[in-house]
């Protein structure tokens, strides 16, 4: 494990040893899988990992304007893996399905044609991803919590599954391919393996984790996390603050303050918070609009299983984003 200008390097067995062990606040639904294309195999030269993160992050904040590198996490060639930006912090990386994602970037351009993957490389996706869906105990319609860009609209969010997408990321020879048939016969097996064969089966009906009292959302551009419940108590940094519009699990309260972390001694001032209502997408096809009524245009579409939190309603309509509607009989 090594750190240098702000990344730290893990193998993936030091990954997953840290990964175990991690307490965020924020909410986690999803893993992004992302390939690079641009650097790509032919600038990695076995240990420039640490220039290589550092000219992702110097392109990401100068050229596109972000506040930090994109991505949470790169797995290189070799199968080294790179933190990147907080985990606390919401990802940049496929528009319009960031709140919830934790991020990947596998260095390297996986179209046909073009790199091929090695084996090191290959076996820390895998792991990671395996590690992260454990960790996060994320839980999709098809129990993987696992998504590529390539599904995605590059100009609205919607899901598509890829339908006129030109942007093919992770790679049309990503594990055997970009498609969802692809990664349900070659990629989510082999995570499945990598967890004994088995998933987290989804609850019949929203049930908050255990332990968790409630959801909050934060309600300021950043809200520092604290050892205790008071504004004396040192921040904790380690993976940065909460997030204007982050769902945050409540696990105790004291006075205004309340603990995030079911293991650790994390607490948020609650002030700058408000409750939110965890709630399932009861119906396929349910249209995510930009307000309150059949007038407002589609942003996104959800399906049966999905879990939003509901932070308002208007009349029939339910809030579950920032400027996201749902017909709240959609929403068990």
């Amino acid at each position: 494990m090594t750190t240098q200008f702000g990344f730290t390097s893990y193998t993936i067995s030091q990954f997953e040893s840290w990964i175990a062990s991690v307490s965020i606040a924020r909410t986690i639904k999803f893993v992004q899988q992302h390939h690079t294309w641009i650097p790509n195999y032919s600038h990695f030269n076995g240990s420039n990992h640490f220039a290589r993160q550092r000219a992702m992050k110097k392109h990401h904040v100068s050229v596109n304007g972000w506040t930090d590198i994109g991505q949470h996490f790169t797995i290189f060639p070799d199968g080294l893996i790179l933190t990147g930006r907080p985990l606390n912090r919401t990802p940049a990386c496929i528009y319009g399905n960031n709140r919830y994602a934790i991020c990947i970037e596998n260095l390297g351009d996986f179209d046909v044609g073009k790199d091929s993957m090695n084996s090191a490389q290959r076996d820390s996706i895998i792991r990671v991803t395996a590690a992260l869906l454990k960790r996060f105990s994320m839980i999709r319609k098809d129990d993987s919590g696992i998504v590529y860009h390539h599904w995605f609209d590059l100009n609205t969010g919607a899901r598509t599954n890829g339908a006129g997408n030109t942007k093919s990321c992770p790679g049309t020879g990503f594990f055997g391919g970009n498609d969802v048939g692809d990664f349900n016969a070659n990629f989510l097996p082999k995570v499945l393996g990598a967890l004994g064969g088995t998933t987290p089966s989804p609850a019949p009906a929203p049930t908050p984790l255990p332990g968790v009292t409630k959801y909050v959302a934060v309600d300021a551009d950043f809200l520092n996390i604290r050892t205790g419940p008071k504004s004396s108590f040192p921040l904790i940094s380690e993976h940065g603050p909460a997030e204007d519009g982050s769902i945050l699990r409540v696990y105790d309260e004291d006075s205004n303050w309340y603990k995030v972390s079911k293991t650790k001694q994390h607490w948020v001032y609650g002030r700058y918070t408000y409750d939110v209502t965890l709630g399932r997408i009861n119906t396929d096809g349910t249209n995510c609009r930009m307000g309150p009524g059949t007038g407002y245009p589609v942003i996104a579409v959800y399906n049966t299983g999905d879990q939003v939190f509901v932070h308002e309603t208007d009349g029939s309509w339910s809030r579950v984003g920032s400027d996201i509607w749902i017909h709240s009989s959609l929403i068990d």
